[in-house]
């Protein structure tokens, strides 16, 4: 069974083609890049994958569940952390985490609850109000959230976007360790250092296309820019990535 099964997907907002028949799979417990300028439809197809928008056409399945006919499964199977910060500014770190467990029927979480608070570096906000926090505890509480229901598929869209370089660490340790227990992480960034070093396959998209599709290893292998000499991965800010992007995106017609 495929962790996620993107077939044909179409979405437009009037004249602007958002999602332009975009196909591809992700196998269960891969850490997958999703890469692309601004307005490429990376925020579009993971609204579609969450059930909130509808494609015109094509079909999405997450854990073997279309997210329009089973969209109760399918949306259980899904922890999605998105890039504005929505959150209720009358409640507690804790609260907000319980009530979001019983948006998915689940009692007595708190077990979990405060494991997930303990690796985001929560525990000592767990009674703070949600409208005290810092933009970047918020950004942690969006991630905990996501996390609440122990989904099999983690969706993070720009997670790290204007956060501290300490939080980018803890979340990532605590992000690889998820994914090494075997759950399914699909990661969009314009950190490309990130992608470069978390992702071992990457899909690339421009215009609600997608224009590149493959492993980070055969991607930086196939476009390296000529004269280009391969750095060891991680070694400088993981730079390579960046100028293969750059060149895709300029071919990309």
């Amino acid at each position: 069974m495929l962790a996620l099964s993107i077939k044909d997907v179409r979405k437009s907002y009037g004249k602007v083609q958002a999602l332009d028949g975009i196909s591809f799979d992700i196998q269960q417990g891969e850490f997958f890049g999703l890469l692309g300028p601004n307005g490429a439809g990376k925020t579009t197809l993971i609204s579609t994958m969450a059930g909130l928008s509808r494609p015109d056409s094509g079909k999405i399945e997450v854990m073997g569940h279309d997210v329009e006919k089973d969209f109760r499964i399918a949306r259980r199977q899904l922890g999605v952390v998105p890039q504005e910060l929505v959150f209720d500014p009358f409640f507690t770190v804790r609260e907000t985490l319980r009530f979001q467990s019983g948006y998915f029927g689940l009692r007595n979480n708190d077990d979990w609850i405060d494991e997930i608070m303990a690796n985001l570096d929560l525990t000592s906000k767990a009674q703070s109000n949600m409208r005290s926090l810092s933009g970047g505890m918020k950004r942690r509480v969006l991630v905990a959230q996501a996390l609440v229901h122990r989904p099999p598929v983690i969706v993070l869209d720009e997670p790290t976007a204007g956060v501290d370089v300490e939080l980018r660490q803890s979340l990532w340790q605590f992000i690889s360790r998820l994914n090494q227990a075997g759950h399914t992480i699909v990661l969009t960034t314009h950190y490309l250092e990130e992608a470069e070093s978390l992702c071992a396959r990457i899909a690339m998209l421009k215009g609600g296309r997608l224009v590149a599709l493959d492993t980070t290893e055969n991607l930086l292998a196939k476009h390296r820019p000529a004269g280009m000499a391969p750095k060891v991965l991680g070694d400088d800010g993981a730079a390579d990535l960046e100028a293969v992007f750059v060149k895709i995106m300029a071919e990309a017609q």
